[in-house]
């Protein structure tokens, strides 16, 4: 069975589940030539920009690779479907978040997005995105 996508920023968020995933990470750097094998089959993601490529790794891994450890991440998984020509679920989320305070990293992929938050603030963001969710699900279509 394939997944209806959605696109309306409405029902984005009224069906975003966001969901705290166990895990710390971080998001590291290196300007190596030639990221080493192990990091790319442990990455969560990468991406290669012009001053480097940039992982995000677990904490395990990034400690063993000598990153910086000084910002730990925690992970919430949108569960909606959301098309990847929707529009407005980034924003709504971010500005949500932005709007009480909790800074975010944002990362489509192509499931689902996910927000990274500071560890700290993890369960306040979570709280925060089902307080939005339950504000888009009464809202009139």
């Amino acid at each position: 069975m394939t997944q209806d996508l959605i696109r309306e920023r409405q029902a984005m968020l009224a069906g975003m589940t966001p969901t705290l995933k166990a895990g710390s990470y971080h998001f590291c750097t290196t300007d190596a030539a030639t990221v080493p094998a192990s990091l790319l089959s442990r990455s969560l993601a990468i991406f290669r920009e012009d001053k480097g490529t940039a992982l995000i790794l677990s904490s395990e891994d990034a400690q063993a690779h000598g990153f910086d450890l000084s910002m730990p991440m925690a992970r919430i998984v949108l569960e909606v479907y959301s098309a990847l020509d929707g529009v407005g679920l980034t924003a709504g989320v971010a500005g949500a978040l932005a709007d009480a305070g909790i800074p975010c990293n944002m990362v489509a992929a192509y499931h689902h997005d996910h927000v990274f938050v500071p560890e700290a603030m993890a369960q306040r963001a979570v709280e925060m995105l089902l307080a939005v969710q339950r504000d888009a699900t009464s809202l009139p279509d």
